[in-house]
């Protein structure tokens, strides 16, 4: 046996039994441990020297992502257990759902979904309509258990852009409704790795796939982006009222196939108590630590669905909307009792 391996068998084998103390709380440690050692074995048999250390990093599993991938179309996600809802989370072998609430200043009250997901085909969108083109409006909350979302939010509302239609970006799983640059506003794509670009007053989007490789299967052109390259970024001219207090919702990316869903709203129900632009970057910024978040429709608009459960500053009272964005579980409901 090479040195490699028997450095690697060496800290595998140290770790089971450091777990060992902790087996009754959470036995799956011995078990991720065995097959961690069963793995590197055939690997060693069949020659494969080169793949050992990929096993050093769990979230490097192609076969994990691979085994859990939905269609990358608009069709819903799998059905979630209804089992495995708390009150404020979900988790099965491909995501994991925390909610959160805190309460901020002058009545502001943040709702966050902290969420974690296998494979990028988890984070989806979804519309009202037959397809993107459309612009059939629906309640979130409807659409949610549609696409059988664990946890679901508005979009950028895309409906409502009026004159703004002619000049915008918008893809929706892979589906173009139109990629034009707007030069006063932000853009959001997301790739086929699940990760965020933002691009300041459009620049640099629409050579995106040329200039890195990489597919556009969602875009946003709401805004602004808050956080742009790990950097708050607000613009004080920005469209959408950027100074004053409103509701308002957004998404961030934590770090790889991690993200969260915020919403500021209010127990008032009042649409002009909330935070400004600056305040939501912040926030996601400085107490959330994304790397990546950008603005979404806000208002009246800025809705969070979890397990049927509505948040927003209306008590659950939804305004119609184009779009959401939502994450689905990959575990099929035959698997469920496996």
């Amino acid at each position: 046996m090479k040195l490699a391996v028997r450095i690697l068998l060496s800290v595998l084998c140290a770790a089971m039994v450091l777990a060992m103390p902790f087996a009754v709380s959470a036995p799956n440690l011995l078990e991720d441990a065995k097959w961690e050692i069963i793995d590197i074995l055939d690997a060693q048999e069949d020659g494969e020297e080169e793949g050992l250390l990929r096993w050093l990093i769990p979230a490097a599993r192609a076969e994990e992502t691979e085994e859990y991938s939905l269609p990358v179309d608009n069709s819903p996600g799998m059905k979630p257990n209804p089992d495995l809802f708390t009150e404020n989370g979900y988790e099965d072998d491909s995501i994991r759902v925390q909610m959160e609430t805190r309460e901020g200043e002058k009545g502001i009250i943040w709702r966050i979904a902290w969420v974690e997901i296998a494979s990028p085909t988890q984070l989806r969108t979804g519309f009202k309509g037959k397809t993107v083109k459309s612009d059939s409006i629906e309640l979130v909350s409807v659409m949610a258990k549609h696409y059988n979302a664990v946890v679901a939010m508005n979009g950028d509302n895309y409906s409502a852009y009026g004159e703004e239609k002619k000049h915008s970006f918008i893809v929706r799983m892979g589906a173009v409704r139109r990629t034009k640059l707007n030069n006063i506003k932000d853009i959001l794509i997301i790739d086929e790795n699940g990760d965020f670009h933002t691009f300041i007053k459009s620049v640099g989007a629409d050579t995106f796939e040329k200039d890195t490789g990489h597919t556009i299967v969602n875009a946003f052109m709401f805004g602004p982006a808050l956080v742009h390259e790990g950097e708050i970024s607000t613009d004080p001219s920005y469209g959408y009222n950027p100074n004053g207090h409103q509701p308002r919702a957004a998404i961030g990316q934590l770090d790889t196939l991690s993200y969260v869903m915020v919403i500021a709203d209010n127990a008032t129900g009042s649409d002009e108590v909330g935070v400004t632009h600056e305040e939501l970057a912040r926030f996601m910024k400085e107490e959330l630590n994304c790397i990546e978040a950008y603005n979404l429709d806000g208002g009246n608009s800025a809705t969070l669905v979890f397990n049927g459960k509505i948040y927003n500053n209306k008590a659950g009272q939804e305004r119609d909307i184009t779009d959401l964005i939502y994450f689905a579980t990959a575990v099929s409901p035959e698997d469920w009792n496996k």
